[in-house]
This record gives C-alpha cells, sequence and structure tokens, in this order.
C-alpha cells in the first residue's frame, strides 16, 4: 500500500486529540519519508468491553492505517495477569486466565468498528512470554536498576503512604516494554497516563538494539461521571457495542463541560464546526442539551449506523422531554423476596459497583413505581412488575 505523505494529513493525525509526542520532529520526519511504519496500540482484557476511551487510541490508530503504515494491536493477556499499576493508588485484583480468556473472546470484533482488522497485525503478548524461561526474565530484569523502576509517582505515593507495592508490579513496565521489542514497534499510541510505561519501553528498546520508538499519547477521555477516566474499574465507561438507545442516554449524561473534549476525540466533526458549536453555546445562541444531541448522534451513527441513531434519538426525546416510559424496559428477576437497594441496583446493571449504587440513592436519583428512594441502606420487598427508574433515561422492571 502506497504511503500517504501528505503534510497537511500528517499534521491532522498528529495535530487533534493530541496530549504529547515524543519524539514529535523525529515522527514527523518518520511519516513524511514514505517508509511504511509499525503503529502499535496495546489493550488488556481486563473486562470483557472496549469502550469508548479505548476508542480514542483505536481511532488514532485507524488514522495511520489510512495513511499507509502498519497497525499492531496488542492484547495484554499475559500482561493481564500482573495488571497495569499505572495511576493506581493500590494493587489490582488478579484475574485468572480462564477470565481473560472470557474477557478477550469478542475483542478483535469490537476493535473492528474502529481499525480494519483484516489489515492489521493482531498479536496476543503470550505468544512471546508463555514459553519463556526464568533465564529470560532474569535477563530482562537484569537490564533495568530498582532505583528507575520506582521513581514513577504512583509508585513513590503508595510507598510514602504505606501502601505496599508489589514484586509484580515492578515486572509489568518491563513486559510491556518487551512487547515493543517483540513486535519491533516504530510508534506507540496510548494515553497520558501511560507515559512512564512508554518511555521506559524507549529504554528498553535501546538495550536490545532496537531504535526507539515515537510515542503519541492522547488525552484521558472523562468518564460519564465527569470526574474520572473512563475506565472499567470504575464503572464509569460506555461500551463500543453498547445497545444504542442506551448509548444515546449515557452520552446525554456526559456533563456539559466535556462534551467537547468527546467531540474532539471520538468525532470526525471538524475542528472548526466544534469551535463554532461551542461559541453557540457560550453566546446562548444554542442549548447544550440540543449541542448534546448533536454529540450523541455522531457517536451512535458512527459505531451503530444511521437508523439506530434516529431511532435512539426518538426514544430519547420521548423519555426524558416528555416523560414518557420507554418503549422497551428490561426485566431483572431477583430469585428472592427481599434485597438491597444497593444490591438490587448491582444486579440490574444499571450501577457498575456498589459505592456507584450507594451514589446514584444518595443523590436521589432511584425511583421505584416514581417514588424517590433516598436511603441506601433499605432493604426493597419485591413486586413483580414494579417500575425502576435511575436518573433521567435507565429503567428496568422487576420480574
Amino acid at each position: 500500500m502506497e504511503i500517504n505523505t501528505n503534510p497537511q494529513k500528517i499534521k491532522e493525525v498528529l495535530g487533534r486529540g493530541v496530549e504529547e509526542i515524543v519524539d514529535k520532529n523525529h515522527l514527523e520526519e518518520q511519516m513524511g519519508s514514505g517508509r511504511q511504519l509499525r503503529v502499535k496500540f496495546g489493550i488488556d482484557p481486563t473486562a470483557p468491553d472496549i469502550h469508548l476511551g479505548h476508542a480514542v487510541g483505536l481511532r488514532k490508530l485507524r488514522q495511520f492505517q489510512d495513511l499507509g503504515h502498519r497497525a499492531v494491536l496488542i492484547v495484554g493477556d499475559f500482561t493481564t495477569l500482573i495488571g497495569d499499576p499505572s495511576g493506581r493508588t493500590t494493587s489490582r485484583p488478579p484475574l485468572n486466565e480462564a477470565q481473560i480468556r472470557d474477557n478477550m473472546k469478542d475483542y478483535i470484533s469490537q476493535a473492528s468498528k474502529v481499525i480494519d482488522t483484516k489489515k492489521a497485525e493482531i498479536h496476543y503478548n503470550s505468544e512471546w512470554f508463555k514459553e519463556k524461561t526464568m533465564a529470560f526474565l532474569m535477563d530482562l530484569a537484569g537490564r533495568f536498576t530498582v532505583a528507575r523502576l520506582i521513581e514513577r509517582e504512583d509508585f513513590q505515593k503508595r510507598l510514602k503512604e504505606g501502601i505496599d507495592v508489589s514484586m509484580l508490579e515492578l515486572l509489568y513496565p518491563l513486559l510491556q516494554a518487551y512487547d515493543s521489542v517483540a513486535c519491533r514497534a516504530d510508534v506507540e499510541i496510548g494515553g497520558y497516563d501511560q507515559r512512564l510505561n512508554f518511555l521506559f519501553t524507549r529504554r528498553a528498546q535501546k538495550k536490545f538494539g532496537q531504535e526507539e520508538q515515537d510515542i503519541l499519547m492522547a488525552p484521558l477521555l472523562i468518564g460519564i461521571d465527569g470526574s474520572k477516566k473512563m475506565s472499567k474499574s470504575v464503572g464509569n465507561y460506555i461500551r463500543l457495542t453498547e445497545e444504542p438507545k442506551k448509548m444515546y442516554s449515557q452520552l446525554m449524561a456526559v456533563p456539559d463541560n466535556l462534551m467537547w473534549s468527546y467531540f474532539e476525540l471520538l468525532t470526525d466533526l471538524p475542528k472548526e464546526e466544534i469551535e463554532a458549536l461551542k461559541k453557540e453555546v457560550l453566546e446562548n445562541k444554542s442549548h447544550p442539551r440540543d449541542v448534546k444531541m448533536r454529540l450523541a448522534s455522531e457517536i451512535v451513527a458512527l459505531y451503530r449506523g444511521a437508523d439506530a441513531d434516529r431511532l435512539a434519538k426518538e426514544e430519547f426525546v420521548r423519555v426524558a422531554q416528555h416523560g414518557e416510559l420507554p418503549s422497551e424496559i428490561p426485566s431483572v428477576k431477583v430469585g428472592k423476596n427481599e434485597i438491597g437497594i444497593i444490591d438490587l441496583l448491582v444486579l440490574a446493571r444499571v450501577a457498575g459497583s456498589k459505592s456507584e449504587a450507594k451514589r446514584l440513592v444518595a443523590q436521589n436519583g432511584v425511583r421505584f413505581d416514581n417514588i424517590v428512594k433516598s436511603d441506601w441502606k433499605e432493604m426493597i420487598k419485591i413486586k413483580k412488575g414494579q417500575i425502576v427508574q435511575v436518573g433521567k433515561n435507565r429503567f428496568f422492571r422487576i420480574g
């Protein structure tokens, strides 16, 4: 495939939705040379879903693909056994191999909604780690110092607070770095929270006699809670394969001030048009809700199709603006006569965790047959057919 070296196209790829590039001048030169670059994006299967936060990096990978470069997708089935410590205040709960296999079974089909997986190079990092010996690990670990590993801010913070950092967590950056060595990456794409891992990877490649990869880091997409980065562990994410009506309503729940980053990172709308919309809102010429509906339509249509977007929009208007019940309400079987309200919300999957469920109740965001429930300790007597509403747009029926 011919490599597109158009300076304007390169500028667009390196300019929009980018937090930092190391080394930008070198990367621009490489992209303009006409040589096909190997562009790596890694994802650990810590949960079954690829979400819009992952889509930020995948979209950037697709942009390189469209210029003719080689997309290299790494599924970290081996490194997930450890878990990425980046930004963590505690160690990740360990996953076993069966859980990891179950999580990643649909990853490639989900990723295909963004990148051309038929033209991509896809690897599972167990390919090169599974058969490695203790001698390999000793050789890899011997190329680095503990001082360099624990200089990371997240490790330093935990150590100062008396929170343990496991030996396995110290190994994670080494193993992630070796992924780039194994696939001979020229460029790596990822979130800005991965910066320390990426810089460590450059050192690893140099120690293995390879040219250091360039790094393109994207801003972190804040989740629908409006405070933390979109994450499977926090539960504030929107699945790439989410049912269109639910995806639309989730996007409408994004705080107004965050919708501009969603426009920039998740849509193909020109920057000039995004700025014009932002100006209209600031000058009170457009209502934020109407602009956010434009955002929801752009994203739903992108991943679920134009017809799905039209139906999702009609449903949102009917439910959120006219106060009617949804056309389809999922049923949840409880299997007991009484259950704690927190446990019920988690069971119904309208809350990703007990802490999120507690917050929803405390904010008067939960109604049973239109009656607000504000006591998160309340035990609910199960009544078949009862309608539970969470927030403005989420409903389920007790079966």
